[in-house]
């Protein structure tokens, strides 16, 4: 499934929506997942841990960082639901998918990892890579995508 998660706005004035948009996506992966493991791909407009941002003190309480967000997206890994990429690189810095227009911010690498593909623990076993394209140009975003196993 992919998907694009709306995001809580400056000033936050959407985030009880987007906190009501994860549970009801959250009870509808689950109900997928009682049939077939699922695969989310998407921009999830949240950067879950403070490696995911440049500037994780100077972003706390802002749009795609609030607690209410990120506890949002935990739930999905608490859940089981493993995030694809820090599955392979849990510890590697300087990994976005996102980059404001403003003051040359892709050029200087200041960014935020807000797309993932999220997949049922069933199938990490499958999972051979994760990959971040961040040289791939042409929109404020960047490809990211998974290889897995036949079989």
């Amino acid at each position: 499934m992919t998907v694009y998660t709306p995001n809580a706005k400056r000033e936050l004035e959407r985030l009880e929506y987007r906190q009501l948009w994860d549970s009801f996506f959250f009870d509808h992966l689950k109900r997928l997942e009682e049939s077939k493991p699922v695969i989310v791909c998407g921009d999830l407009n949240v950067a879950h841990k403070e490696i995911d941002l440049t500037n994780p003190r100077g972003n706390r309480g802002n749009a795609g960082f609030t607690d209410e967000e990120r506890a949002g997206f935990q739930k999905f890994v608490d859940a089981g639901f493993v995030d694809t990429f820090r599955h392979f690189y849990p510890d590697t810095p300087e990994q976005y998918t996102w980059w404001s227009n403003f003051a040359r911010s892709r050029e200087r690498n200041i960014g935020w990892r807000i797309d993932y593909f999220l997949v049922s623990p069933v199938l990490v076993p499958r999972l051979e890579n994760a990959f971040i394209r961040q040289e791939v140009l042409g929109s404020d975003h960047c490809p990211v995508g998974i290889t897995v196993r036949e079989g």
